[in-house]
Order: C-alpha cells, then sequence, then structure tokens
C-alpha cells in the first residue's frame, strides 16, 4: 500500500487532476479530499495542500482590499 503512494503521477493524471481543479466548485472541493484524503499520493496530497493555502491567500488579499475600498467609499459619504 505504501508503495502506491509514493508513485510518480502520470501526465495524463495530472492533465485530468487541472481539468478538475479548473471546475469552480467541484474543483475546490476535489483539493480537500485530495489534501486530507488517505488514498492519495503523497506528492498530489502536498500539490493540493499547497492549493489550498494559495486560495486563503489570495481570498485574504481580496477581503483586504474590499476592506480599504470600502472604508475609502464609506468615507466620501
Amino acid at each position: 500500500m505504501e508503495q502506491v503512494h509514493n508513485q510518480v503521477i502520470k501526465t495524463s493524471d495530472w492533465v485530468i487532476t487541472l481539468l478538475i481543479t479548473a471546475i469552480p466548485l467541484v474543483g475546490l472541493i476535489m483539493l480537500f479530499v485530495w489534501a486530507f484524503g488517505s488514498n492519495t499520493q503523497v506528492c498530489k496530497a502536498n500539490w493540493a495542500k499547497a492549493m489550498l493555502i494559495w486560495i486563503a491567500i489570495i481570498i485574504g488579499f481580496y477581503i483586504l482590499i474590499a476592506i480599504i475600498f470600502g472604508a475609502a467609499f464609506l468615507s466620501r459619504l
């Protein structure tokens, strides 16, 4: 079982993985499944965790920008 988790992922599998993550809600759910699932290969799990971290950073950045522009807009009223 340990050998299955450490195998190299083929290019075609990565293409399918990226296609699945491009679907708006399904991609986000699948990132959580791949990141924290027990049947996921190690390299895909690490990649999914890194993608979730980037998504959290980007959402935080968007919230910060919305707060800054929202405060600037409200201060002009």
